[in-house]
């Protein structure tokens, strides 16, 4: 089984940084690592299945191919299209957030 990398979007890294920066801010260092460490994770995950991510939002939003997966102990979405040779990873959102605003915003498609 050939793995294929993940490779975020501009707006998909501003998200990661906003997160960490929030962690950093708000709870501890420990917390920002952990955000990083289950992103990781996740990232190799999809990288490995990418079918098993949700196209719910594929169908909201009428963007064929989107999936999205959830972080572990983390309420953060990663939103990504499976290319031929890669992960595109969209953004990476709090899962309360008006997540269909979120994605319609320059370099979400």
């Amino acid at each position: 089984m050939r793995v294929k990398p993940a490779i975020p979007r501009e707006q998909a890294n501003g998200d990661v940084d906003e997160a960490v920066a929030y962690y950093l801010n708000e709870a501890s260092e420990a917390v920002a690592f952990g955000f990083i460490d289950a992103l990781e994770k996740a990232y190799r995950h999809l990288g490995r299945q990418p079918a098993t991510g949700s196209p719910r939002y594929a169908h909201e939003l009428n963007l064929p191919g989107l999936r999205a997966w959830s972080l572990t102990r983390y309420p953060y979405l990663v939103f990504y299209v499976e290319r031929p040779d890669h992960i595109d990873v969209w953004r990476v959102l709090h899962g309360q957030r008006d997540i269909p605003a979120w994605m319609q915003e320059p370099d979400g498609a």
